[in-house]
């Protein structure tokens, strides 16, 4: 009785046992499968982060130049100021009998090439005006006239390199983490003639986003940092604090404190002070030439060696596009850490790829993706006050604001003035 179900059993064993292999042959075919997945996946990667990001290997070029924070020099907007001046002399004698105005407007046009003979002109005609406070006012525009001069030359009589800050825009990236493609990545920057804001924000699939912010103003040597703050995805705030009183830099990560040495930049307000002058001069940033910076980190602060490697055409996702290369060269034997720049002309030089590559290989890259408020970028006027120079489709760098010679309002009154040359700047009108 006891043998029938033993025998049984044993009847039952072998499907069971080719069930087994038949589950182990499945999940071996399986995991064969995802490693060829994987495999062509990486094969992929590989072709795709080669042709995005042209080869890293080029030969740095010998350096020819080292140029250390110096001041610079900017077209101050207040020197456009001097050419409304001589409004309110012209409100003054516009109450004058027409006959007077009539006998100045030939004089005039004699001074208009030279302003000491305007001030000569003008106190000679002085006599032969009717009303008794002619010659004042006469006087006084011929002073105001032959000031302007003085004062414009005098802004701008204070020597330094070229500068041009770029123009304001709010810039899309495309990001790569290793060559993988992730969400799209931002740049904000604004700019006046007196400050500039700089916020990088870039999302990291895992970690959260990176934002990196940097505010400050403009002085005598460009860009003048007052915060930079690090956030790193769920991370606290890591801040660095520039005291231009006592001329100190403190940290919230660390007690240390630095001297403020003129000219310091944080990470990335150093590539907007790098973009500003190489606008401001393009032709001095030859392969081989060096500019020093000194840059804070959020705990630390170090000379930054900063060369030209040369021009090269890079590519984006809108195209090909024409750049500058920059490397940040070692700091100290054994600086494996790389950050590479290229600035494209055709974007105002701002940054069209940062490559950040640390030592254990990591790679870090924005690509130029475009601006998401394109139509306004060239609107707001750069540090030197031209707002038609700082949008990269406006090649004439003429502002629209600029074009109306005569202000509204100025029109004659009558025929008599409408033949005459009263619309030439100078010429006083009823």
């Amino acid at each position: 009785m006891s043998s029938a179900p033993a025998a049984r059993r044993s009847d039952r064993t072998p499907p069971g046992g080719r069930r087994t292999g038949l589950r182990a042959g499945r999940w071996i075919a399986v995991l064969l499968i995802v490693a060829v997945l994987h495999w062509i996946a990486a094969q992929w990667v590989e072709r795709n982060r080669a042709t995005l990001n042209p080869s890293d290997d080029e030969r740095v070029p010998v350096q020819v130049a080292l140029l250390t924070p110096e001041r610079v020099e900017r077209k101050p907007a207040a020197a456009a100021s001097p050419t409304p001046e001589p409004a309110p002399a012209r409100r003054a004698v516009a109450r004058k009998p027409r006959e007077h105005v009539l006998t100045a407007l030939q004089p005039a046009r004699q001074a208009a090439p030279a302003a000491p003979a305007a001030a000569s002109d003008a106190v000679a005609s002085a006599p032969d005006a009717a009303s008794p406070n002619a010659a004042p006012n006469a006087a006084a525009s011929a002073a105001g006239t032959a000031g302007a001069p003085t004062a414009a030359s005098a802004l701008q009589a204070s020597p330094g390199v070229k500068f041009s800050i770029p123009p304001s825009g709010e810039l899309q990236y495309d990001t790569f983490y290793n060559g993988v493609r992730n969400q799209p990545g931002t740049i904000h920057w604004t700019s006046s003639a007196q400050s500039y804001e700089m916020v990088v924000s870039v999302p990291l699939p895992f970690v959260g986003t990176f934002v990196y912010s940097s505010h400050g103003r403009i002085d005598a040597f460009g860009l003048a940092p007052d915060q930079y703050i690090e956030k790193r995805g769920r991370r606290a705030e890591d801040i660095a604090i520039f005291n231009r009183t006592d001329r100190k830099i403190a940290f919230t990560r660390t007690p240390a404190a630095l001297p403020l040495p003129d000219g310091a930049q944080d990470r990335f307000s150093m590539v907007m002070q790098l973009a500003s002058l190489v606008r401001g001069d393009p032709a001095a940033y030859k392969p081989g030439v060096t500019r020093q910076f000194f840059v804070v980190d959020n705990d630390s602060g170090e000379n930054w060696p900063v060369e030209t490697i040369g021009d090269e055409t890079i590519r984006t996702d809108r195209g090909f596009l024409d750049t500058r290369h920059f490397k940040r060269l070692p700091r100290r034997d054994g600086d494996l850490r790389r950050i590479d720049v290229w600035l494209a002309p055709s974007l105002g030089w701002l940054p069209a790829r940062i490559v950040q590559t640390e030592p254990n290989g990591t790679q870090f890259e924005l690509v130029w993706r475009g601006k998401l408020n394109a139509g306004n970028a060239g609107s707001p006027p750069d540090s030197n006050g031209d707002a038609g120079a700082a949008s990269p489709d406006n090649s004439s760098g003429s502002s629209p604001s600029a074009s109306p010679a005569v202000t509204p309002g100025a029109a004659p009154s009558s025929p008599v003035d409408s033949t005459s040359p009263a619309d030439t700047p100078g010429i006083i009108k009823p």
